[in-house]
């Protein structure tokens, strides 16, 4: 793997994670939305990943077998978790049903906040191969000289 290949690598994983971290950011600030434009309440969201070469075809086609199956991470899509809402009595809630009961995200805070907390730190390894191969190109350069 030459340095572009890892930094492509690095690269992908830190636009997945980044897209990952505004899905957990949007589920938190809608914890408590019972009502969404879409009409109900809000459906807590999760990002499918996939894996997909680093390389174009024609990449393909130039490197050495060693390189041919290299794979990043991207984001396949955004999916609607299918959990029930939580019915939560509140009677004074102006989207009380007629027995009193108001329906809530089911999301859960703390497992979202792990969520948070394991992408920062994939994020942050992304940042650290993408710093290390940067140091491995800058010596390479200076044994060059």
């Amino acid at each position: 793997m030459d340095f572009m290949s890892a930094l492509d690598v690095s690269a992908s994983g830190m636009k997945a994670q980044r897209t990952f971290m505004n899905v957990i950011s949007m589920n938190l600030a809608n914890a408590k939305t019972t009502r969404t434009p879409e009409g109900g309440v809000y459906h807590r969201k999760s990002v499918a990943f996939a894996a997909t070469p680093v390389f174009s075809p024609f990449d393909k086609a130039m490197n050495d077998a060693e390189n041919r199956e290299l794979k990043g991470v991207s984001v396949r899509g955004i999916v609607t978790d299918k959990r029930p809402s939580k019915r939560v009595f509140e009677p004074g809630h102006p989207d009380a049903d007629k027995e009193g009961y108001v329906s809530y995200p089911d999301i859960n805070v703390v497992e979202e906040m792990a969520n948070m907390i394991t992408t920062m730190r994939s994020y942050e390894a992304n940042v650290q191969a993408v710093q290390d191969t940067k140091a491995m190109f800058n010596k390479a350069l200076q044994i060059a000289r």
